[in-house]
């Protein structure tokens, strides 16, 4: 990191007068030994800091002088000129207070005649008459009072005409304000001013009062009037609410300090000040000088802003500990208090309200303050229990989530003082136990953990009374906290309360014990828990705990990462860790990591030897999950030493990691990957100067530099070598074929060793240069990633270019190289492929920055332009110019060519491209700072004329009405007779009449045109071009569409660039700017026009852009008539939209582009914009509520386009309120707030809202012919659902939510059922948790009983689903209550609930709402016991399960259905009776002990149903059940093995694929020996014919059955072979057909389920079928299910990756295949899995002996698709351009290198080890042959291909190189075996060996 270079200090010099200059010259003596030579040499120096040293001379010189020279006429002269100085030297120029300083040091002979030099000058100051100056006087006052004696004494001097001074500036300053009213920015420059004085006027009242104290008492004194002049201004500015409130809030102190200072007699002081704040004062009792000054605030009405400025000085400037006010100063505190509650209710204005809240605070430590001794009135005042806590308590509760954080700051601090109120008013010293602390506490817990507010105060509880007697409460605390540390937003909070809680707690412990076994008890409270997070809890709340939790606890307890260590060691090896979680190991990292970042590992060597072997690191860096590999890399690279030097293990793991991690599909992953390896880079560039350092002391390391273990020289070799592997790695990455995840890996770490480990400088020495290990290679290898269709990559690859200058130069020496290059960018750049011209830019670019263009080309322009002097941008300019030039030269003939023929344009030079270029070329340069402005402007004047006309060739596709149809894709009549409606439409400027008719266009000579009558039978999907080479050229509509909208793009892009980057020529006659203010306005017009008449949307929103940038630039303009122009092109088009001229060219454009863009009329859509604009801040809060009205009223509108506006403006706002929604749940905690506090921020809403609902709730049901009568219902709830009572609600009438609630339960009566259930979960948050009860009793009073005659079943279902959400929410919340008081209350429900069961029976005709009265039922069955033999039940709870029974033996699930078809509410009436009948089957099973044919209703009953709903149902109930059994949990398997009957025949008639999947799945998870033996007896099929069935399911079906049939055949077949070993010929055919169909079922074109279950398959059967001693299927078959593993290793999908990763994992975790590898039983990532499975596949076949066989099909997989090399290159496009949008399904992920390289090392390794002899194999001579045939072609097709192919052929070029290189590798490999390379792991290629490295090191 090195050393922080101090900022120079810069400041202006002092400078004196001429006349003060001349004095000093005429004084000074030859010598320059007198103090006027030594102050001339310091105004003579010309640098600030000089001149604080030479000041600093003068004090010390007069020490020396004599007293009898004090009269010395050259002294006085010099004093005065300091005086001078000083006064015109500015206020925060350090030299001032550098002169203050050295003359408090004054000789005290000297002080008097300096003091009167000083009040001259002053007082020259003071007689100033410029406005503009009294700034610097007040300023000068101010440092004068500033701890300066001198000025001081001044001031106190001249005090009268200071404050005369100072009035008459306030006075003058404020007038000049007044003027100025509107200009903004000098107002508040005169503002400032205005403050600066008052907060002078104050400071001198304060300082001077002691020894001027006399002055302040005499009315008749100059000083008393001006005292009083001052009063006068201070109480105007106070109640000026157009000046800024800091101004207004410092006017409030200086009026109360001023009233203060006169006052007399100071013990009625308080008196006045109460009367003045509760305005209540006596005119005719208050003084006539304070009438005088003050009447505003004595006889009028007082505004809310001036009363609380005013309540502010009272507390800050009053004295309220040394009891000089008397026994009236607690009235005043009380007083002071009542008024701010009073202003609380009235100020909405957040600024305001964060000045009140300050008061707040200020007014809960003045009281704390007092009550130290206070009488016991004012105890009784401030007691907890008391009105003025309570009220501060609700203060704390309405504000503590205000979304100001300042103000959320000050709500802690008065709850922090409140606390420590109640204590000084409390007698007894047990807090404990005090009632107030007891309720408060209680009352916090109670509230929900989402409530942010909620931690702090718990905070503060724990520091008032400690933790204990809360983890007495609930000792589950901290689990509660960590457990919400899974939302980020609540993460702050929890993190500082759970370390207040551990800092509180382990303090207690300590004191407590004597011994050490508390740390036991504190480990258990606070650190097990967390160990359960890290190795069990979701993603997030990890992530969130190790952040935020982890660092806080280690850096309190240091001592505590070895227990943390000790348990996850132990607890590692008793698991098997998932995808899904990090588990033990991951937690062991995360803990490590975190240790070693903050100190607590003083060496990573250490960490490894004392507390985790390292084999625990080597699985961390291969985790399967990502955020191991993360952590395990984050302890490597991190420390919180930068200088500590990198071990040897850590280069090794470093290396390691590297070859697994670079493929790495996560952005955010691969971001942390390389910003771990820079911090690591950075460590090793520190270090090594550490290093170079004690190398040139030629020491060895001493005690200090205890991580430094050898020779300084060793460590600099070992760091030059690692990073030069490193590189090599990455380099190698690079192959062709590698994936974006790769490249993107590997170019940005690169980056970063060129950035880190740059060029040296100075004397620092650089240990390793990325650029000496750059060869001809490696640059093209580096080139190449340019042609990656990806830009990232590109740019990563330009930027290291750029950084390796020196090389990049060297590269470029070859002329025709250049030239070649240089030629392959302009072909790139009009390629039909448009990432093609991305490629061309870059090239460009390099080729214009590295100064390497073609001679030919600069030589061409060498006549025309001057060179520049050689400097960099000179270059860059100079060659910029010329590549424009010539891309404008060939833009230019083909805009010609386009004119005649835009068809022949799109197919062979569309024009974009070169725009692109240009665009790109620009943005490069440093456009604000040309050389060659002469030169640019006419190639800009030029350019921008080529831009029109390319737009005029292009817009009439873009303007078209439908652009996608030009060429007609269908050849039926009618399609072509539509085309010749829009051909006749469109008609530009072809010169052919091409748009006119339909044609087949011809590249020849000359176009025929047929007429469209006789060509519509052969019109076909594309228009074909043949040329005389007979080369043929499709053209498709695609095509020509994306020419011209991608050619409008890049005009308007590049438009915009050229405003937004170019510097506008002010006047055309000025050499200034390039751009001429004509230009601007013409490329305005442009965008205006394109704007106004594009219908294609995607060129519409480009111009869109183009013209934004263009606005940011005119409003920015000096210019006039251009920063006018925007303003004129809006009224223009509003005046065009008003007029309906039929001839405007305005278009509704398609797909809402078009006006819409240029400008929203509609000003509901304007509300939303504001409101969404993040930049607004709070200042948009106090139009919410009015933005809430307007929305909720605009819904009631009937024109659609109102409402769908006011929609969109309610979800804004309901955003900008509530916060953006972070999870699925649409009502999250999180987005919500207390009804108080959302009413208190909007207080206009709750009589609207209240109003609203009222209006909605009165005729909600009046007439059921209007269901649409109030369409607001749907907001209005929407909001209400949102809110929540606050714990104030019971205490506290003002803005309850109570008065909603009636209101709410009558929207239950809607006629519609979306409404009915909205109020239903809108009624929940309403209710208090202990009010529910009460609640559910009166809305089930209020059904009607079975004998009424009258009832309406939509009043019905309303009040049923709000008791069914208010009981939902009733059981899920009561886990704060007591067992005994919660069943109580439960019982009391279910009496009302009795009383109304006939909604649920068949009394009640409606089955809605009997499903929801079931429902109701079903919740209480889940929480009431059910009564059992030998335990004493209630009645109620008796009566109620007999009536639940009745309720199901009297339903049609026992009767049957009467229904023959669907009637409303049906589907939801089944599932809500069988989920009550599922229990009471279950029930009856365990009462007849398993035997289910005694029971009256049965599973088989419910299977046999002939509704869906009730057997899918019933089938997943036994499907849960069947899953616990299967994992050895309680359940009864011989029931589902009893009916094995009902399940298979089931699964031959089951026509619904819900049900027909489920029991396949319980078939799946039962032993196939207890049901498969019966399928010939009940579905009459033999074991096998089932097995074929299964199969046939599984290979014809493409839904989620696919996969449920495939892993239940492969069970079944399982079970086949493991039965039959004696006869496993018979199964062969079944067999085979097995692992056909496990094969078919990892196709690309399936489900990814289907591909899930493969992997799913294959791990279950893997110790069978792949890896078993003594193989059961055909080498061909097995190797064929191997095949399948690594496809699937090599999915594009992570999910198929991780799930294959399972299976290797148990590959190389059996008997036979875990001792070849350190990785068994460790859950590893896919890309070293890859590398696993081969080595385990090898060293297999060595095992079965079956090397022979075997290797020719291993050898066979590397020669695959190369078959069709050659049609690739003859035709490698064909098919790309004709459907330019459609895009094949491309595998990102797979590197077909990587697995090469991969099989190929484990066939060395396996040949080099077994030593195995191949015999003469007709397989291997053909593979011989077959390889050699393809090495001839493939060296054959590379001469075929033109020059830069890797540019103009990417694809062909790349997949020629990877067919070359799995070639030569099976041709190497066939060498050896024949004997012709000798098998030795030394003579393996390099490529092979860096993988092969990490996996010998892995097997140690």
């Amino acid at each position: 990191m090195g050393v922080k270079k101090k900022r120079e200090m810069q400041f202006a010099v002092l400078t004196i007068c001429h006349q003060d200059l001349e004095t000093l010259r005429s004084f000074a003596d030859a010598e320059g030994k007198n103090l006027a030579s030594l102050l001339l040499h310091c105004v003579q120096l010309r640098d600030g800091v000089l001149q604080i040293h030479s000041l600093k001379q003068i004090v010390p010189f007069l020490e020396k002088v004599d007293k009898n020279d004090m009269c010395d006429p050259v002294i006085q002269s010099c004093l005065d000129i300091l005086a001078g100085i000083y006064f015109s030297l500015t206020l925060k120029n350090p030299l001032k207070k550098v002169l203050a300083s050295s003359l408090n040091g004054l000789p005290e002979f000297f002080v008097t005649q300096a003091t009167y030099s000083f009040i001259l000058r002053l007082q020259e100051e003071l007689d100033t008459a410029d406005l503009y100056s009294y700034r610097k006087v007040i300023d000068n006052i101010s440092s004068c009072m500033e701890n300066f004696n001198l000025g001081r004494a001044s001031v106190v001097y001249l005090l009268k005409d200071v404050l005369r001074f100072l009035w008459k500036s306030l006075i003058e300053i404020l007038e000049e304000n007044r003027k100025f009213a509107g200009n903004h920015i000098v107002q508040t420059q005169l503002m400032n001013d205005l403050l600066v004085g008052v907060r002078v006027a104050m400071t001198l009242v304060q300082k001077v009062q002691g020894p001027q104290g006399d002055l302040w008492n005499d009315s008749s004194s100059p000083i008393w009037q001006s005292m009083c002049g001052l009063l006068s201004i201070f109480t105007e500015f106070l109640s000026d609410e157009d000046l800024l409130q800091t101004l207004q809030s410092t006017s409030g102190l200086a009026v109360i300090l001023f009233i203060k200072t006169m006052f007399r007699p100071s013990e009625k002081l308080p008196g006045l000040i109460s009367s003045l704040l509760l305005q209540s004062a006596d005119c005719t009792s208050i003084p006539e000088w304070l009438m005088r000054s003050c009447r505003s605030l004595c006889c009028a009405d007082v505004p809310a802003s001036t009363l609380l400025f005013l309540c502010q000085g009272t507390l800050a400037m009053l004295d309220w500990q040394d009891g000089s006010m008397g026994p009236r100063r607690e009235a005043l505190l009380l007083d002071t208090v009542h008024v701010l509650f009073t202003l609380n209710s009235q100020i909405k204005e957040s600024t305001l309200e964060m000045f009140l809240s300050r008061i707040l605070a200020s007014w809960t430590n003045s009281a704390i303050q007092i009550l130290e001794s206070s009488s016991p009135s004012l105890k009784d005042h401030l007691n907890g229990d008391s009105s003025i806590p309570r009220r501060l308590l609700e203060y704390v509760y309405t504000h503590w989530e205000h979304p100001l954080d300042a103000l959320r700051h000050q709500t802690k601090i008065i709850f922090r003082n409140l606390l420590q109120m109640h204590r000084l008013t409390m007698e007894g010293p047990d807090l404990v136990t005090d009632p107030f602390f007891l309720e408060l506490t209680k009352s916090l817990l109670r509230l929900e953990w989402h409530i942010k507010g909620k931690y702090a105060c718990l905070g503060y509880l724990v520091e008032s009374l400690g933790i204990e007697h809360i983890l007495v409460m609930d000792k589950t605390i901290p689990s509660q906290i960590l457990e919400v540390m899974g939302d980020q937003s609540l993460v702050p909070y929890a993190s500082d309360l759970l370390e207040t809680m551990f800092k509180n707690h382990k303090r207690h412990l300590k004191s407590q014990t004597v011994t050490n076994t508390w740390m036991d008890k504190w480990h258990e409270t606070w650190v097990f828990p967390v160990l359960s997070v890290l190795c069990g809890g979701n993603l997030d709340q990890r992530s969130y705990v190790i952040d935020y939790y982890l660092p806080r606890l280690l850096n309190y307890s240091p001592e505590s990462l070895h227990y943390m260590v000790q348990i996850l060691q132990t607890s590692i090896d008793t698991e098997t860790g998932s995808c899904n979680h990090r588990g033990a190991l991951g937690a062991l990292m995360a803990c490590l990591r975190t240790a070693r970042a903050h100190g607590h590992l003083q060496s990573a060597t250490h960490a490894w030897e004392s507390l985790v072997c390292s084999a625990r690191v080597q699985q961390g860096l291969v985790h399967q999950h990502c955020q191991v590999r993360i952590d395990t890399l984050g302890l490597l690279c991190e420390s919180n030493r930068s200088t500590e030097v990198v071990s040897t293990e850590e280069m090794q793991w470093i290396q390691f990691f590297l070859t697994y991690n670079l493929n790495s599909q996560s952005p955010g992953v691969r971001q942390q990957i390389c910003s771990l390896l820079k911090k690591l880079f950075c460590r090793i560039q520190e270090s090594s100067q550490v290093l170079y350092k004690l190398e040139q002391r030629k020491s060895t390391p001493d005690s200090e530099n205890w991580s430094i273990r050898e020779q300084p020289s060793v460590s600099l070799q070992r760091y030059k070598n690692f990073m030069s592997s490193v590189c090599n790695i990455l380099f190698e990455a690079l192959f062709p074929g590698s994936s974006y995840s790769t490249r993107f890996s590997a170019l940005t770490i690169l980056g970063s060793v060129a950035e880190v480990f740059s060029v040296s400088e100075g004397n620092i020495q650089t240990v390793y240069q990325l650029s000496h290990d750059i060869d001809a290679g490696r640059f093209q290898v580096l080139m190449e990633c340019f042609t990656s269709t990806f830009e990232e990559v590109k740019t990563l690859a330009f930027n290291l270019l750029m950084k390796l200058s020196s090389v990049t130069a060297g590269q470029f020496q070859d002329s025709e190289k250049l030239h070649d290059l240089f030629q392959a960018a302009l072909e790139l750049s009009t390629s039909t492929r448009p990432y093609d011209c991305v490629t061309a830019s870059y090239l460009l670019n390099l080729l214009i920055w590295q100064d390497a263009l073609p001679a030919s080309l600069s030589a061409s322009s060498a006549q025309q332009l001057t060179r520049g002097a050689g400097e960099k941008s000179a270059v860059v300019e100079r060659n910029t110019l010329v590549v424009i030039k010539c891309l404008m030269e060939n833009l230019e003939d083909e805009i010609s060519q386009a004119e005649n023929s835009l068809l022949q344009a799109a197919s062979s030079f569309p024009m974009y491209g070169r725009v692109h270029c240009i665009t790109r070329a620009f943005q490069k340069l440093p456009l604000k700072d040309l050389q060659l402005v002469s030169e640019w402007k006419p190639v800009l004047g030029k350019l921008l004329l080529l831009s029109y006309r390319l737009s005029t060739v292009v817009s009439p596709v873009i303007q078209s009405s439908s652009p996608e149809g030009l060429i007609p894709m269908d050849t039926d009549s009618e399609s072509a007779s539509r085309l010749q409606v829009i051909l006749n439409e469109i008609q530009p400027r072809d010169t052919n009449d091409y748009f006119s008719q339909a044609k087949i266009l011809k590249e020849c000579d000359s176009f025929d045109l047929e007429d469209l009558s006789t060509s519509v039978s052969n019109i076909d999907s594309s228009a074909e071009i043949k040329g005389k080479e007979e080369k043929a050229c499709d053209v498709t509509a695609q095509m020509v569409l994306s020419c011209c909208w991608r050619s409008m793009k890049e005009v308007a892009l590049l438009l915009g660039t050229l405003c937004q980057l170019l510097p506008v020529q002010p006047v055309p006659e000025s050499s200034n700017g390039v751009l001429t203010v004509q230009q601007v306005k013409e490329i305005g017009d442009y965008f205006k026009q394109h704007l106004l008449q594009s219908r294609h949307r995607g060129a519409f929103e480009l111009a869109y852009t183009g013209f934004v940038k263009l606005t940011e630039v005119l409003n920015r303009c000096s210019n006039v008539s251009l920063q006018k122009l925007p303003e004129r092109w809006l009224w223009d088009v509003l005046e065009e939209v008003k007029s309906s001229d039929p001839s405007s060219k305005l278009c509704a454009t398609r797909r809402s582009a078009g006006i819409p863009f240029y400008v929203q009329v509609h000003a509901l859509n304007i509300l939303r914009a504001l409101f969404r604009d993040t930049r607004l801040g709070e200042n948009i809060i106090p139009y919410v509520a009015g933005g809430a009205k307007a929305a909720i009223l605009g819904f009631t509108s009937p024109v659609w386009a109102v409402r769908n506006s006011s929609t969109l403006l309610f979800s804004s706002l309901i955003t900008r309120v509530f916060g953006v929604k972070r999870g699925k749940d649409e009502l999250s905690k999180t987005n919500r707030m207390t009804g108080r506090e959302f009413f208190s921020r909007f207080p206009e809403l709750y009589p609207f809202l209240l109003k609203q609902l009222e209006t909605v709730a009165s005729t909600v049901d009046s007439e059921l012919g209007k269901p649409d009568r109030h369409p607001s219902m749907f907001l209005l709830l929407l909001v209400l659902e949102r809110l929540y009572p606050s714990p104030m609600d019971g205490t506290s009438s003002a803005l309850s939510l109570a008065p909603f609630v009636p209101f709410i339960i009558s929207c239950g009566r809607s006629p519609i059922y979306r409404s009915r259930e909205m109020a239903a979960r809108a009624l929940v948050p309403f209710i208090m948790i202990d009010q529910i009860p009460s609640t559910i009793h009166a809305l089930l009073d209020s059904l009607p009983n079975s004998t009424d005659q009258c009832f309406r079943q939509n009043h019905i279902h309303g009040t049923l689903l709000q008791v069914f959400h208010l009981l939902q929410a009733y059981i899920t919340d009561s886990k704060h209550r007591t067992k005994a008081d919660f069943l109580q209350e439960l019982s009391d429900v279910i009496v009302c609930t009795r009383a109304k069961l006939w909604l649920a029976m068949r009394q009640n005709p409606c089955l809605v709402t009997r499903a929801v009265c079931i429902d109701i039922l079903f919740l209480l069955t889940n929480c009431v016991d059910r009564p059992e033999e030998g335990k004493q039940t209630a009645l109620e709870s008796l009566g109620f399960w007999e009536d639940v029974r009745r309720i199901i033996l009297g339903s049609e699930l026992i009767t049957g259905f009467p229904w023959t078809f669907k009637v409303p509410g049906l589907p939801q009436y089944l599932q809500s009776l069988t989920k009550l009948a599922i229990p009471e089957v279950w029930a009856s099973l365990a009462e007849a002990e398993g035997q289910a044919a005694a029971a009256p209703l049965s599973f088989s009953g419910l299977l046999k149903s002939s509704f869906p709903e009730v057997r899918l149902l019933a089938l997943d109930t036994l499907l849960e059940r069947a899953t616990s059994s299967e994992q050895g949990q309680k359940g009864p398997p011989s029931l589902l093995y009893s009916m094995g009957e009902e399940f298979l025949l089931l699964a031959m008639k089951e026509n619904h694929p819900g049900c027909f999947g489920r029991v396949l799945k319980i078939l799946y998870h039962l032993n196939p020996s207890e049901w498969l033996p019966q399928t010939e007896c009940y579905v009459h099929l033999s074991p096998k014919e089932f097995l074929i069935w299964t199969m046939d399911i599984a290979s014809n079906d493409r839904s989620e059955i696919q996969g449920v049939s495939l892993k239940l055949a492969s069970k079944i077949i399982a079970y086949h072979v493991q039965s039959c070993e004696k006869n496993r010929d018979s199964l062969a055919p079944e067999l085979r057909q097995w692992v056909q169909l496990v094969v078919w079922s990892c196709g690309d074109n399936l489900p990814t389920a289907s591909r899930l279950a493969v992997a799913e398959v294959l791990t279950s059967t893997a110790p069978l079928f792949l890896t078993n001693p003594q193989p059961v299927l055909e080498l061909q078959d097995t190797l064929s299910l191997w095949r399948c593993v690594l496809t699937l290793l090599q999915s594009e999908e992570q999910t198929v990756r991780e799930a294959a990763t399972e299976i290797v994992t148990t590959a190389i975790s059996q008997g036979n295949t875990c001792q070849s590898t350190e990785f068994a039983f460790c859950q590893v990532d896919a890309s070293i899995a890859l590398t696993l499975a081969l080595a385990v596949l090898c060293d297999l076949l060595r095992q079965w002996d079956q090397l022979g066989p075997g290797l020719p099909i291993l050898l066979g997989w590397l020669l695959e698709e190369g078959d069709d090399l050659e049609g690739l290159v003859q035709s490698p496009h064909q098919g790309e351009e004709e459907h330019i949008f459609e895009k094949s399904e491309v595998n990102f992920w797979a590197e077909t290198l990587t697995f090469v390289k991969y099989l190929c090392r484990q066939l060395f390794h396996l040949l080099c080890q077994s030593g195995w002899e191949s015999p003469h194999s007709q397989k291997l001579c053909h593979l011989q042959r077959i390889a050699s045939e393809q090495r001839h072609l493939i060296s054959q097709l590379f001469r075929e291909l033109p020059l830069s192919a890797e540019f103009l052929k990417t694809v062909e070029y790349t997949r020629l190189r990877i067919q070359e290189e799995k070639t030569l590798a099976v041709l190497r490999l066939l060498a050896c075996l024949e004997g012709k390379e000798v098998l030795r792991a030394e003579d393996c290629p390099r490529e092979w060996r860096q993988v092969m490295a990490p996996r010998t090191e892995a097997a140690c």
